[in-house]
């Protein structure tokens, strides 16, 4: 099962001198039979996306909650045994909880597929989204306009090979 999992520079550049993830359990993301239903419309690839997009706002909150880090969100695709991935079944249709899942298992480097990053131009803008977090939890619509412009930027693909150029 491809997941799609949640992290900031930091946490990166840990796996790669860790060489995994972990220690289990981890957050992460993927196309759940949950995720498949709230979008009913859309290919493998939509999901996918979806999925990606899910982990990238995790990383937002993951950055909210470390302010030293650099403001860049950075979601790593694995490849891990369906056996490891657990969705909890009274969360699974909770619109902020779609498509998340629990890897019951450390994730191994090589298990990687590539890593997803935001480009130094996305710095303001995620900056900004992730110091207005807590304001838009609280329903500030103001603040979530500012949360929602760190979503306009894509993030940028890069090989596995290239997380020591990244960290």
């Amino acid at each position: 099962m491809r997941v799609y999992v949640p992290l900031t520079l930091s946490s990166l550049a840990e796996l790669h001198r860790m060489e995994k993830l972990g220690p289990a359990p981890v957050t992460a993301y993927a196309v759940t039979p949950a995720l498949r239903e709230w979008y009913l419309s859309g290919g493998e690839e939509e999901l996918e996306y979806a999925a990606l997009s899910r982990a990238a706002a995790a990383s937002l909150r993951l950055l909210a909650a470390e302010p030293g880090v650099a403001r860049r969100r950075v979601v790593a695709a694995a490849d891990v045994p369906d056996r490891a991935t657990v969705a909890d079944p009274d969360q699974a249709l909770l619109v902020e909880s779609l498509g998340e899942v629990r890897l019951t298992e450390p994730v191994p480097l090589h298990a990687l597929a590539s890593v997803h990053v935001d480009g130094d131009e996305a710095e303001p803008d995620v900056t900004a989204a992730a110091d207005a977090l807590g304001a838009a939890d609280q329903g500030d619509d103001d603040a979530r306009f500012v949360v929602d412009g760190a979503a306009d930027h894509e993030l940028l693909w890069y090989g596995v090979q290239e997380i020591d150029r990244l960290v």
